[in-house]
């Protein structure tokens, strides 16, 4: 592991001096590996609920899911500027209702910062309404994971003039609104580096090629974790969950074999104090 940096501030991460590296965690491990690596940023997204509870899809994660979890990375992850997804239903019924759950999970699990997805006038005004709290919002434009139904699926934006355009003037829109970062996910990088080049606030891509302020992967891509076929957008550095299942395969083979728990792993007795127990 690496010397663990100094939290970054809001005004050093709006300023990055390098690409900034977030990985989306949901526990204490993942954290303390994360902050041990050195990344600038962790999001805790409602992604968990695909990939850590088994929901089919994040618009199952409810808010005390989110602080369940939020909570865990905090404490693997002091030193780490944390990012919190509001889940689905928090603040679609207005900015008063996303206060009250912004603010629970900054008071309640630590959260440096939350994020939103989308940015229609309710969004933008959560925005604000955050922003003027002082509670930081990162947005969140191009695939937007809670309402992709909509969308059409899981799939690809800003392909056509019309989605396009929607990402572009929805990121113009979270940067007026006061969102110091803009999420952009799943649309061309030629898209992307349009984004990023006509904002002043850091673009971090997720399948948006390599021209934005920085990128984020969940930790289970990033480590391979999860097995199966691999998307697009992910790189995998590590087969964790390979080498997962082998080890758990060789723990039962030796178990049913008898040659676990060994010597080594056993505990022993004065034989005298044994024979009192006969």
């Amino acid at each position: 592991m690496t010397d663990v940096p100094k939290k970054l501030s809001l005004p050093q991460l709006m300023h990055p001096e390098r690409p900034l590296v977030m990985v989306t965690a949901y526990d204490h491990a993942q954290a303390r590996h994360a902050q041990g690596a050195g990344v600038d940023l962790i999001l805790v997204g409602d992604s968990l609920g695909n990939v850590v509870l088994g929901y089919e899809s994040t618009a199952q994660v409810t808010l005390g899911d989110m602080l369940h979890h939020a909570r865990a990375v905090r404490r693997g992850a002091p030193q780490t500027f944390m990012v919190v997804d509001l889940p689905f239903g928090t603040y679609q019924l207005g900015a008063e209702e996303a206060l009250r759950a912004a603010v629970g999970l900054v008071q309640e699990a630590g959260a440096d910062a939350v994020k939103l997805e989308g940015a229609s006038a309710n969004e933008l005004d959560v925005v604000r309404r955050l922003v003027a709290a002082g509670i930081p919002v990162m947005g969140h434009v191009g695939l937007l994971p809670q309402t992709a139904t909509a969308q059409g699926g899981l799939r690809v934006q800003g392909k056509d003039e019309g989605s396009a355009r929607l990402a572009l003037d929805g990121a113009l829109a979270l940067e007026q609104a006061g969102a110091f970062s803009v999420v952009l996910e799943a649309i061309p990088a030629a898209l992307a580096a349009l984004i990023t080049g006509r904002i002043q606030i850091p673009t971090i891509g997720i399948g948006a090629g390599p021209e934005c302020d920085g990128q984020v992967l969940v930790y289970h891509d990033v480590l391979g974790v999860n097995e199966g076929p691999v998307m697009k957008m992910v790189r995998r550095y590590a087969e964790v969950g390979r080498q997962s299942r082998e080890g758990l395969s060789a723990f039962a083979a030796e178990v049913r074999a008898r040659e676990f728990p060994g010597p080594a792993n056993s505990f022993s007795v004065d034989d005298e104090v044994l024979q009192k127990l006969y």
